[in-house]
């Protein structure tokens, strides 16, 4: 993990990395930085109108980002067994685009070690889309992502590139009126 260095260097410098998440790999940058941002929605030919989601390394990080954190989610992400994004209705510290015009915004809490570290070190959510084109599929290992991509941005994170093992998004749920978690994406 000794390139955490270099990449926070780039993501504080306006910059855009290529990652390994705890799903598949993302193309992401500080959430706070809005020319950062601006270059994630063009390197994917995004419509703007089409929020992004966040890592956030721990609980106090989320209840910085989001109003209103359900009180069983320790419980929930504890005995969740695959990366679960939830859709809060109200961020406090991430505008858009990142969040949805009505407020709301995708938060996974992270488990992966190397983006822990990475999010630690940052010490802001970190932008997390997935690394391919708009419309195009998701790549389900680094060697799937678009060479092209590849040179758009201004880091690709080293760690795990040789990892062959076929991944998958994330889970994406929220919790509706009566408090009770509907699932969007399994």
């Amino acid at each position: 993990m000794d390139e955490i260095e270099d990449i926070i260097e780039v993501l504080n410098n306006n910059g855009v990395i290529i990652y390994p998440t705890d799903t598949i790999w993302g193309i992401g940058c500080r959430a706070d930085n809005r020319d950062a941002i601006a270059k994630i929605f063009n390197i994917k030919k995004r419509d703007i109108s089409k929020p992004l989601s966040v890592l956030v390394s721990s609980i106090d990080m989320l209840t910085n980002t989001v109003e209103h954190v359900h009180p069983r989610i320790e419980t929930l992400l504890l005995h969740h067994t695959k990366p679960l994004t939830l859709i809060y209705k109200k961020a406090k510290s991430i505008l858009p685009p990142v969040a949805h015009a009505s407020g709301s915004l995708g938060v996974r809490l992270t488990t992966d070690p190397f983006c822990r570290t990475l999010i630690d070190a940052l010490g802001v959510p970190l932008v997390s889309t997935s690394a391919n084109y708009s419309g195009k599929d998701f790549p389900a290992s680094f060697r799937d992502i678009d060479k092209r991509m590849l040179k758009e941005v201004d880091y690709v994170v080293k760690h795990r590139q040789d990892d062959l093992t076929k991944a998958d998004p994330s889970v994406v749920a929220m919790f509706n009126q009566e408090g009770d978690l509907e699932f969007i994406r399994t």
